[in-house]
């Protein structure tokens, strides 16, 4: 095809994937109760990661403290903030809920001009990629945000102190996280296109493992919305645990 025609090819995908994102943003518009249902869930103590951590709690410490449900009061602070905070969130969940087409129309665009071995790289690795994001936002939404939520929403200097967040803050912190847990999630699938091309190898790995573990405590000061150990520890851990499963995959896909 011409340059012209390609740019036609283009800008069909582009209207596609706007189309499919907007109808799915107003699919999620219009299911309000659920969608913030699922939202605001990690705000109370009957989430399911919570009443797991109670329940091995008890397991392992049976006459221990018991186990106390507690709520942390959201607020809204602005006049418009809600019905934005409505759109805002909808159009998270059309852009999650649309990936898998999105990616499959921006692949459908690229593939024509890729040989056949590199087009089985590609779906290996947009298919992994794609899964590995969905971990990561899943990683975020069960253990790192209601880990991070219950320990700083919960904690009180003095009794006569009472915490109330913003739902501007609560909304923000729980986006965040899950956006950059699900970037962080992509490190085992950069290292294998790295490893393939030849860029590095396990040992290369292994030998500057502590400067990348200085790295990854940067980032994830970056990532966290406090500055307490913590919180910090909380995301540093499980981006060091995939730079190590990082290596083992480099290392059996050099073997």
């Amino acid at each position: 095809m011409t340059f012209w025609e390609h740019l036609d090819e283009l800008r069909g995908s582009l209207i596609k994937m706007i189309a499919a994102l907007l109808l799915c943003s107003i699919a999620a518009f219009f299911f309000k109760e659920e969608l913030f249902r699922i939202i605001l869930a990690p705000h109370d103590s009957h989430f399911i990661t919570y009443r797991l951590l109670d329940s091995i709690s008890h397991t392992l410490f049976p006459h221990g403290i018991p186990a106390t449900a507690w709520k942390v009061q959201l607020i809204n602070t602005g006049l418009a903030h809600q019905f934005l905070l409505h759109v805002k969130a909808s159009l998270y969940a059309g852009l999650l809920l649309t990936c898998p087409v999105l990616i499959y129309l921006l692949f459908h665009f690229v593939s024509p001009a890729l040989y056949t071995h590199e087009r089985k790289y590609a779906y290996r690795l947009v298919g992994s990629g794609y899964i590995m994001f969905m971990l990561g936002v899943i990683l975020s939404y069960f253990v790192i945000f209601p880990l991070i939520f219950r320990f700083l929403g919960t904690y009180q200097v003095s009794d006569t102190i009472t915490n109330t967040v913003t739902i501007d803050s609560y909304m923000h912190t729980l986006l965040n996280v899950s956006l950059s847990m699900g970037i962080v999630c992509e490190i085992p699938v950069i290292c294998y296109l790295l490893g393939s091309m030849g860029l590095i190898n396990a040992s290369m790995m292994r030998r500057y493992r502590r400067h990348v573990i200085v790295v990854l405590l940067i980032i994830a000061a970056i990532i966290t919305p406090t500055s307490d150990v913590f919180t910090l520890m909380l995301v540093a851990l499980p981006m060091w645990m995939l730079y190590e499963i990082s290596i083992w995959i480099v290392k059996i896909k050099s073997a």
